[in-house]
């Protein structure tokens, strides 16, 4: 099972670069995001939250598809793609792993004007890689399910 870690921070732009960073970490084979979402308060008090789709709708709408194209190839090929990845999406999204909408809700009510928040739902992660990639930012835990020891790595990483 994997950890949700949520942060803070003071500015609009912290939360955009953290989610482009971790993706970077991604592709390198450094860490296993299962969802993550950036939500960013503008001056005036609007939201932005930008999302990625959760992985499970992904997979399954992918098998799902290769199934309905395996099963469709006798009966009626496109449409057969169509309903299998259909089904399979919504197979996907009810194992759904990511992100609650009432979490990020949450999160939302306690951010003051012209912030941001980044919350990460990860499966696995290089602790070093992650410590390193933290670096330059400066942010508040809002809410996680780490461990205590790592919790407490990540709280001084983010307020020093």
């Amino acid at each position: 099972m994997g950890s949700i870690t949520a942060i803070t921070f003071d500015d609009m732009e912290q939360g955009p670069r953290l989610r482009d960073t971790l993706k970077d970490l991604e592709h390198e084979g450094l860490l296993s995001l299962d969802d993550a979402a950036v939500i960013v308060r503008d001056m005036d008090g609007k939201f932005k939250v930008h999302g990625q789709a959760d992985r499970g709708v992904k997979t399954g709408a992918l098998a799902g598809g290769a199934i309905g194209l395996l099963l469709g190839s006798i009966f009626f090929p496109i449409g057969g793609i169509v309903l299998g990845a259909l089904a399979g999406a919504g197979v996907g999204a009810s194992f759904r792993v990511g992100i609650d909408k009432k979490f990020i809700e949450n999160v939302q009510e306690s951010m003051p004007n012209g912030s941001s928040a980044i919350i990460v739902y990860a499966r696995q992660a290089d602790p070093n890689a992650v410590r390193a990639a933290l670096e330059p930012y400066h942010g508040h835990i809002f809410q996680t399910t780490l461990e205590s020891d790592a919790e407490d790595t990540l709280r001084r990483q983010l307020d020093k």
